[in-house]
Protein backbone atom coordinates (compact mmCIF):
# COMPACT_ATOMS: atom_id res chain seq x y z
CA UNK A 1 0.00 0.00 0.00
CA UNK A 2 2.83 2.36 0.85
CA UNK A 3 4.54 1.74 -2.50
CA UNK A 4 1.26 2.34 -4.34
CA UNK A 5 0.82 5.70 -2.55
CA UNK A 6 4.34 6.81 -3.43
CA UNK A 7 3.85 5.79 -7.06
CA UNK A 8 0.57 7.76 -7.20
CA UNK A 9 2.21 10.89 -5.78
CA UNK A 10 5.10 10.65 -8.25
CA UNK A 11 2.70 10.25 -11.17
CA UNK A 12 0.65 13.24 -9.99
CA UNK A 13 3.76 15.38 -9.65
CA UNK A 14 4.88 14.44 -13.16
CA UNK A 15 1.47 15.35 -14.55
CA UNK A 16 1.45 18.72 -12.81
CA UNK A 17 4.96 19.41 -14.03
CA UNK A 18 3.99 18.61 -17.60
CA UNK A 19 0.94 20.85 -17.41
CA UNK A 20 3.00 23.71 -16.01
CA UNK A 21 5.51 23.32 -18.83
CA UNK A 22 2.79 23.61 -21.43
CA UNK A 23 1.56 26.84 -19.88
CA UNK A 24 4.98 28.50 -19.93
CA UNK A 25 5.88 31.18 -22.45
CA UNK A 26 8.08 29.96 -25.30
CA UNK A 27 10.71 32.45 -26.48
CA UNK A 28 11.95 32.56 -30.08
CA UNK A 29 15.60 33.58 -29.78
CA UNK A 30 17.78 34.71 -32.68
CA UNK A 31 21.48 34.24 -31.91
CA UNK A 32 24.39 36.43 -33.15
CA UNK A 33 25.01 33.91 -35.94
CA UNK A 34 21.38 34.13 -37.09
CA UNK A 35 20.48 30.72 -35.71
CA UNK A 36 16.94 30.53 -34.33
CA UNK A 37 16.26 28.54 -31.16
CA UNK A 38 13.22 28.14 -28.92
CA UNK A 39 13.37 28.15 -25.13
CA UNK A 40 11.16 28.63 -22.09
CA UNK A 41 13.74 31.11 -20.73
CA UNK A 42 14.73 34.46 -22.27
CA UNK A 43 18.44 35.07 -23.11
CA UNK A 44 20.46 36.24 -20.12
CA UNK A 45 22.22 38.95 -22.12
CA UNK A 46 22.15 40.68 -25.48
CA UNK A 47 25.30 38.80 -26.52
CA UNK A 48 23.43 35.50 -26.29
CA UNK A 49 20.78 36.57 -28.76
CA UNK A 50 17.67 38.68 -29.10
CA UNK A 51 13.99 37.86 -28.71
CA UNK A 52 12.01 38.28 -31.89
CA UNK A 53 9.40 41.04 -31.75
CA UNK A 54 5.78 40.21 -30.97
CA UNK A 55 2.50 41.76 -31.98
CA UNK A 56 1.58 42.99 -35.44
CA UNK A 57 4.35 42.72 -38.01
CA UNK A 58 6.36 45.76 -38.94
CA UNK A 59 4.62 45.83 -42.31
CA UNK A 60 1.40 46.85 -40.51
CA UNK A 61 -0.66 44.11 -42.14
CA UNK A 62 -2.60 41.58 -40.13
CA UNK A 63 -1.56 40.57 -36.64
CA UNK A 64 1.35 38.15 -36.65
CA UNK A 65 -0.29 34.87 -35.73
CA UNK A 66 3.03 33.23 -34.87
CA UNK A 67 3.32 35.48 -31.81
CA UNK A 68 -0.10 34.52 -30.45
CA UNK A 69 -1.27 31.61 -28.28
CA UNK A 70 -2.70 28.80 -30.40
CA UNK A 71 -6.31 29.23 -29.25
CA UNK A 72 -6.18 32.95 -30.06
CA UNK A 73 -4.33 32.46 -33.33
CA UNK A 74 -7.30 30.66 -34.91
CA UNK A 75 -9.78 33.36 -33.90
CA UNK A 76 -7.60 36.21 -35.18
CA UNK A 77 -7.12 34.47 -38.53
CA UNK A 78 -10.87 34.00 -38.97
CA UNK A 79 -12.18 37.22 -37.40
CA UNK A 80 -9.47 39.95 -37.48
CA UNK A 81 -10.24 43.16 -35.61
CA UNK A 82 -9.64 46.64 -37.03
CA UNK A 83 -10.52 49.87 -35.21
CA UNK A 84 -10.87 53.28 -36.88
CA UNK A 85 -10.06 56.24 -34.63
CA UNK A 86 -9.42 59.95 -34.65
CA UNK A 87 -7.46 62.18 -32.21
CA UNK A 88 -9.20 63.83 -29.26
CA UNK A 89 -12.00 61.25 -29.29
CA UNK A 90 -12.83 59.87 -25.82
CA UNK A 91 -15.00 57.05 -27.23
CA UNK A 92 -12.09 56.03 -29.47
CA UNK A 93 -9.78 55.96 -26.45
CA UNK A 94 -12.32 53.89 -24.52
CA UNK A 95 -12.71 51.38 -27.36
CA UNK A 96 -8.96 51.02 -27.80
CA UNK A 97 -8.49 50.54 -24.05
CA UNK A 98 -11.25 47.92 -23.95
CA UNK A 99 -9.62 45.85 -26.72
CA UNK A 100 -6.20 46.19 -25.10
CA UNK A 101 -7.44 45.21 -21.63
CA UNK A 102 -9.30 42.21 -22.97
CA UNK A 103 -6.22 41.09 -24.89
CA UNK A 104 -7.69 41.37 -28.39
CA UNK A 105 -5.00 41.87 -31.07
CA UNK A 106 -6.10 44.60 -33.45
CA UNK A 107 -5.02 46.92 -36.25
CA UNK A 108 -5.72 50.64 -35.92
CA UNK A 109 -6.40 53.05 -38.78
CA UNK A 110 -6.42 56.75 -38.00
CA UNK A 111 -8.60 59.43 -39.57
CA UNK A 112 -6.66 62.71 -39.32
CA UNK A 113 -6.18 64.40 -42.68
CA UNK A 114 -8.90 65.80 -44.96
CA UNK A 115 -8.16 62.88 -47.30
CA UNK A 116 -8.73 60.45 -44.44
CA UNK A 117 -12.01 62.14 -43.51
CA UNK A 118 -13.34 62.20 -47.07
CA UNK A 119 -12.52 58.55 -47.66
CA UNK A 120 -13.91 57.52 -44.26
CA UNK A 121 -17.16 59.31 -45.06
CA UNK A 122 -17.46 57.48 -48.39
CA UNK A 123 -16.57 54.13 -46.84
CA UNK A 124 -18.77 54.32 -43.72
CA UNK A 125 -21.60 56.56 -44.90
CA UNK A 126 -21.19 58.95 -41.95
CA UNK A 127 -18.51 60.30 -39.61
CA UNK A 128 -19.37 58.37 -36.43
CA UNK A 129 -16.29 57.46 -34.39
CA UNK A 130 -14.95 54.99 -33.51
CA UNK A 131 -15.76 52.12 -35.87
CA UNK A 132 -14.63 48.55 -35.27
CA UNK A 133 -14.61 45.69 -37.74
CA UNK A 134 -14.78 42.21 -36.18
CA UNK A 135 -14.46 39.82 -39.07
CA UNK A 136 -17.23 40.81 -41.49
CA UNK A 137 -19.19 42.75 -38.85
CA UNK A 138 -18.93 46.55 -38.59
CA UNK A 139 -19.96 48.35 -35.41
CA UNK A 140 -20.28 52.14 -35.39
CA UNK A 141 -19.71 54.03 -32.16
CA UNK A 142 -18.43 52.56 -28.92
CA UNK A 143 -20.71 50.53 -26.68
CA UNK A 144 -18.83 48.14 -24.42
CA UNK A 145 -21.69 45.65 -24.14
CA UNK A 146 -22.18 45.48 -27.91
CA UNK A 147 -18.47 45.13 -28.65
CA UNK A 148 -18.19 42.43 -25.98
CA UNK A 149 -21.15 40.55 -27.45
CA UNK A 150 -19.57 40.38 -30.90
CA UNK A 151 -16.12 39.52 -29.55
CA UNK A 152 -17.70 36.70 -27.51
CA UNK A 153 -19.54 35.42 -30.58
CA UNK A 154 -16.33 35.45 -32.61
CA UNK A 155 -14.62 33.37 -29.93
CA UNK A 156 -12.21 35.87 -28.38
CA UNK A 157 -11.29 35.02 -24.75
CA UNK A 158 -13.05 37.15 -22.15
CA UNK A 159 -9.71 37.86 -20.42
CA UNK A 160 -6.28 38.46 -21.93
CA UNK A 161 -4.09 35.43 -22.61
CA UNK A 162 -1.42 37.43 -24.46
CA UNK A 163 2.19 37.25 -23.34
CA UNK A 164 3.39 40.11 -21.16
CA UNK A 165 4.78 42.90 -23.28
CA UNK A 166 2.67 42.10 -26.36
CA UNK A 167 2.17 45.20 -28.49
CA UNK A 168 0.05 45.83 -31.54
CA UNK A 169 1.54 47.63 -34.52
CA UNK A 170 1.56 51.40 -34.45
CA UNK A 171 -1.60 53.04 -35.87
CA UNK A 172 -1.48 53.77 -39.60
CA UNK A 173 -3.34 56.48 -41.57
CA UNK A 174 -6.48 55.45 -43.41
CA UNK A 175 -5.22 57.04 -46.63
CA UNK A 176 -1.57 56.57 -47.51
CA UNK A 177 -0.05 59.60 -49.24
CA UNK A 178 3.36 59.98 -50.85
CA UNK A 179 5.07 63.35 -51.12
CA UNK A 180 6.04 63.83 -54.79
CA UNK A 181 9.56 64.86 -55.77
CA UNK A 182 10.15 68.56 -56.40
CA UNK A 183 10.15 68.15 -60.18
CA UNK A 184 7.80 65.22 -60.41
CA UNK A 185 4.11 65.75 -61.25
CA UNK A 186 1.79 65.64 -58.29
CA UNK A 187 -0.03 62.35 -57.89
CA UNK A 188 -3.47 62.09 -56.44
CA UNK A 189 -3.44 60.09 -53.21
CA UNK A 190 -5.23 56.81 -53.65
CA UNK A 191 -7.28 55.45 -50.76
CA UNK A 192 -6.20 52.19 -49.21
CA UNK A 193 -8.16 49.23 -50.60
CA UNK A 194 -11.11 48.01 -48.58
CA UNK A 195 -10.87 44.44 -47.40
CA UNK A 196 -13.19 42.17 -49.36
CA UNK A 197 -15.99 40.83 -47.10
CA UNK A 198 -16.36 37.06 -46.70
CA UNK A 199 -17.89 35.35 -49.74
CA UNK A 200 -20.69 33.88 -47.67
CA UNK A 201 -21.68 34.37 -44.02
CA UNK A 202 -21.06 31.49 -41.68
CA UNK A 203 -22.74 30.78 -38.37
CA UNK A 204 -20.74 29.92 -35.27
CA UNK A 205 -22.45 26.82 -33.79
CA UNK A 206 -21.23 27.85 -30.33
CA UNK A 207 -22.73 31.32 -30.66
CA UNK A 208 -25.80 31.55 -28.39
CA UNK A 209 -26.63 35.07 -29.60
CA UNK A 210 -27.02 33.97 -33.22
CA UNK A 211 -24.56 36.59 -34.56
CA UNK A 212 -23.49 35.75 -38.10
CA UNK A 213 -20.10 36.86 -39.44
Amino acid sequence: MKHDTIAFLLATAALVGATGTQAQTVYRIVGPDGKVTFSDKPPASAEQGKIAGTGVGASGAANSNSALPFELRKVVAKYPVTIYTTPQCPPCDAGRAMLTTRGVPFSERTVITPEDSAYFQRMMGDSSMPVVNIGGQRLKGYAESEWSQYLDAAGYPKASILAAGFKNAAPSPLVSTQKPADLAPKLEAKPAPIATPPAAPTTNPNNPTGIVF
